[in-house]
């Protein structure tokens, strides 16, 4: 069973997350071979506060 986690800071809607699964799922089931039904997504949404690119915050960068 695959599982994949992405993190990614806050902030995107709910249709880009579902574009987002759809997506990776057919990224791995065409790379493994792996029945689609067997794949997993999960998203993990972290905070712009709390998430560092280049040494200052996503906040602080405007992201």
């Amino acid at each position: 069973m695959p599982t994949v986690h992405v993190y990614m800071m806050s902030g995107r809607t709910q249709q880009q997350k579902e574009s987002l699964i759809s997506e990776v799922t057919d990224a791995v089931v065409s790379s493994l071979s792996a029945p689609k039904e067997n794949v997993r997504v999960i998203i993990s949404e972290v905070p712009k506060s709390e998430y560092g690119i280049g040494g200052v915050t996503g906040e602080k960068l405007g992201r």
